[in-house]
This record gives structure tokens, C-alpha cells and sequence, in this order.
């Protein structure tokens, strides 16, 4: 009889946004839980919603034997979440919910319908709630890094797990429990060369105050590079990719480790197109060097803002200078840059704004994405304002993404912002290259920047009620 059903609630093919993208991951975290699972003995199937519909969930639950059913939630998927909580639970299935949001909600998604949220990482926790479920037994209290609600209806918290201190006497995800090579194929389809992802490391020590924590903490736990370099070896001969993504949160940031991992890469003649994630002051020139030599083509930096008074606040702990360099020795390598920021962080003002588009203008990243900062319950952010906060709709249907802040600038402010630092960069770039002539009309260009800039100063005044 099967243990444990694992599921995550991500139908990329009923979301529109995402079908544009058509860029899909495996949903490692619960590919981690099912292999540590398996090799305690566990018979643990995996449900992968990825390419499924939301009724094919949903009928196999109602059809299927009923036993343990464990979902990953995020903010984005919590709606879907919650719908499958609902269903699962009339079916007769023990339910458990983890990840980085139900930590920061477990009082809602208790009542919602989960018997069990799972706190921080799940294999060790969830390996004894499942022996404890086995077994019959009623009292949970002496499992830790879980809550629950009681004979009262009292969410009964236990004492937080500790992290898995050696990450390389964990077994690779199971990638076997569902159709990797669909998502290698997807992205070739649609993009030419078909991906996959791995990772090096847990967590991230950095305390950027609007950056959840809350399934690793600020910790950084990292695999042997000579291991990992064997898992990406298994993934180059097992599926034949044209590229991968590292999801770590900072990929560069133990030099040492980079260091003795292109090694071990160089010795075993394996090269793989790949982009990552890190921070401006991880990127020095030996480690950009490092990058291309492994095959690096994307480099991705949290830059957030151009104003140096925002990143302060944000804690960031990095210069504008950094990011400006970082995007600079990554274009003299041929890597290409990418670059998120972050309007409407609390305290922006409009000269924070412009010394954004100045800092982009002048750095010139080959992609950059915005979004208007939204505050994550558990983070500083959050907390700083909780109290300024309107909830547009019921819990269950909406995300953290949608609250609003009362007396920040509207989101029509924000919009300007963004049509004027695109149409800026724009221009900045035509002026620097003499190539881009002609590609784009001046005038047109300048009199929408005037445009833009009209109507962020004319939305100025509007704020959040």
C-alpha cells in the first residue's frame, strides 16, 4: 500500500502567463522528499501536476485508496493548494502541507483543511510523521517542526527541526518518479535547447529583509563539488540536455568550492551550457572567469534598486558600484546579464526611482525584470507594514503578491515608473551604440520618455487608500 502521495499544485497548462514562458522546472524539494522517503523503506508515489490538469488531480484522488497526501505550496500556487486540500480531505486522505509558504501561514492552512504543516526541510520531519501515522499513533507533540490543531481546535506548534547538517549523505531527487525527459523536450520545442536543474546548496546566509527564510533559515549547507559534479554527469548522459539551470539561491558564493568544482569539471571534460543566480559581491573577475569556463551564458543579480539609501534599507549589503562592475566584467566575458529589481519598496521616493533608471541606463544588463515589491509574511518587510495592509480578497484565492499597502503610490505610479526606465535604458543604449541606428526613432523615443515622465509625476500624489 503506498505510504505517501507527493503533489505541488502547478498546472502550467491552465496558466496563461506561464504558457507564454513555456519554461518548466522539476519540482526538486519533493523529488528530495521521495528519494530520502524511498530509502527509509516508504512505497512513495509522486503526482506531478506540471503538465497535468487540475480535474486529473482531483479524479485520482477521489478514485484512488486514500493514505497520506503531502502538497509543496508557495504563494503562487497557494489557491490551488487549498482547492486540492478540500477535495483530498473528502476523499479520506491525511493531508500535509510544506514549503515556503505554509510555515508563515500554518494557521490557515490548518484551517483549510491540512492535518499536518510541515516546518523548514521535510525529509526528516516528514519520515517520522509517517512512522507515527503507521504506527497509529495520536500524539505528535514529540515531533518537531510540525503544527497541528488539537482535540480544541488549538494549532499546537512542536519545537523547530534541525537542519540536515550533511547534505551528501542525502540521496539525489527522484527524478524516476516522473517524466523528466517532457520537461527537457518542452524547452526544446519551444526554445531550442532542452534544460534541466540541479542544485549545489541549501539556503542562503544573507539577510535581505524582504526575502523569505523559512524553509532553510539563514543557513548555507553545501554538497561536495566532486558529488555534485557526479550528479550533473548522470544528467548529461541520462538526458542529454543542451543546458541546465543551478537553482541555488547564490551559486558563487563559496569561491573555494567554485574553484575545486571547475576543477573536478575540467578533469572529467564536461561542459554544459548553464545560467544561475548570485550577488555582485560574489562575482569577482577569477570567479566570472570561473563562470565561462563551465559554460556559464546568463548570470542573474538581485539588483533591486539603483538607489543606494533603498539597498541599505533593504539590508542588501551591496554597492551600486558591485552590481555596475559585475554586469560590466560578465559582458567582457561574453556572459550575459540579468537584472531583477523592485519598485515601491518602503521609503522609495522619486529621486530613488531616478538613480534606478541612471543605474540601469548606464549598466546596461542584456535582461532586466521589475515587480512591485510585496511584503512576505515573516519577513522584516512584512512586519514593518503589517499594519498598512488591506487584504483585497478571502485568503484562500489570492497571494501575498496582491496585498495592498496603504499610503504606497498607486500601481498606476508604477507603471510609469517602468514604461520610463525601459524607454531611458532604451535610449541610453541607441545613443552608446552606433550599430542600433536606425533600428529605433529618436523622436518617437524621446517623446515617450516625455510621456512616461509626465505621468509619473502627475500620478505622484495618488497613494493607496
Amino acid at each position: 500500500m503506498r505510504d505517501l502521495l507527493l503533489t505541488h499544485g502547478y498546472f502550467l497548462l491552465e496558466d496563461p502567463k506561464e504558457q507564454q514562458i513555456m519554461k518548466p522546472y522539476a519540482p526538486l524539494g519533493i523529488l528530495y522528499i521521495c528519494s530520502h522517503l524511498r530509502n527509509k523503506g516508504f512505497s512513495v508515489d509522486v503526482f506531478d501536476t506540471t503538465f497535468s490538469r487540475r480535474e486529473e488531480l482531483l479524479n485520482f484522488l477521489r478514485a484512488e485508496k486514500p493514505s497520506v497526501l503531502g502538497m509543496y505550496a508557495n504563494l503562487m500556487t497557494r489557491g490551488n493548494v487549498i482547492e486540492i486540500l478540500s477535495v483530498a480531505r473528502e476523499a479520506g486522505w491525511k493531508t500535509i502541507v510544506g514549503g515556503p509558504e505554509p510555515g508563515a501561514y500554518a494557521l490557515e492552512y490548518l484551517q483549510a483543511g491540512a492535518d499536518f504543516v510541515v516546518f523548514g526541510e521535510g525529509e526528516v520531519t516528514m519520515e517520522e510523521l509517517l512512522q507515527a501515522v503507521r504506527a497509529g499513533e495520536t500524539d505528535f507533540l514529540k515531533i518537531a517542526g510540525l503544527a497541528f490543531l488539537d482535540n480544541a481546535g488549538q494549532m499546537r506548534q512542536t519545537a523547530p527541526r534541525a537542519q540536515i547538517a550533511n547534505l551528501d549523505q542525502q540521496p539525489w531527487p527522484a527524478r524516476e518518479a516522473i517524466d523528466i525527459q517532457r520537461y527537457v523536450e518542452t524547452w526544446r520545442t519551444h526554445h531550442g535547447t532542452g534544460s534541466v536543474n540541479f542544485i549545489t546548496a541549501r539556503g542562503c546566509p544573507y539577510r535581505c529583509n524582504w526575502c523569505s527564510h523559512q524553509v532553510f533559515g539563514q543557513s548555507h549547507r553545501r554538497r561536495d563539488p566532486v558529488l555534485v559534479v557526479d550528479e550533473v554527469e548522470w544528467l548529461l548522459r541520462t538526458y542529454s540536455p543542451d543546458m541546465a539551470w543551478v537553482s541555488d539561491d547564490v551559486f558563487t558564493i563559496n569561491h573555494a568550492w567554485m574553484r575545486t568544482y571547475a576543477s573536478e569539471m575540467r578533469r572529467r571534460d564536461l561542459h554544459i551550457p548553464f545560467e544561475c543566480i548570485s550577488r555582485a559581491d560574489r562575482l569577482s573577475a577569477e570567479m566570472l572567469d570561473i563562470l565561462a569556463e563551465l559554460g556559464c551564458f546568463r548570470v542573474w543579480i538581485g539588483s533591486e534598486s539603483g538607489s543606494q539609501r533603498i539597498l541599505d534599507a533593504m539590508e542588501r549589503g551591496v554597492k551600486i558600484e558591485q552590481v555596475q562592475n559585475a554586469v560590466r566584467m560578465s559582458r567582457e566575458r561574453g556572459i550575459q546579464s540579468g537584472m531583477f529589481l523592485m519598485w515601491g519598496y518602503e521609503g522609495e521616493d522619486l529621486a530613488d526611482i531616478e538613480a534606478t533608471i541612471r543605474h540601469v541606463s548606464v549598466s546596461q544588463p542584456d535582461i532586466f525584470f521589475t515587480t512591485v515589491s510585496y511584503p512576505i509574511k515573516g519577513t522584516p518587510y512584512y512586519k514593518r507594514v503589517a499594519d498598512r495592509l488591506v487584504q483585497l480578497e478571502p485568503w484562500g484565492k489570492t497571494s501575498d503578491r496582491e496585498l495592498k499597502i496603504k499610503g504606497r503610490h498607486t500601481r498606476r505610479f508604477y507603471a510609469y515608473a517602468d514604461k520610463l526606465l525601459r524607454d531611458e535604458v532604451a535610449l541610453a543604449r541607441l545613443l552608446q551604440d552606433e550599430n542600433a541606428s536606425g533600428q529605433l526613432d529618436l523622436p518617437v523615443l524621446e517623446a515617450r520618455i516625455h510621456e512616461s515622465r509626465a505621468g509619473l509625476l502627475s500620478t505622484y500624489a495618488e497613494v493607496e487608500q
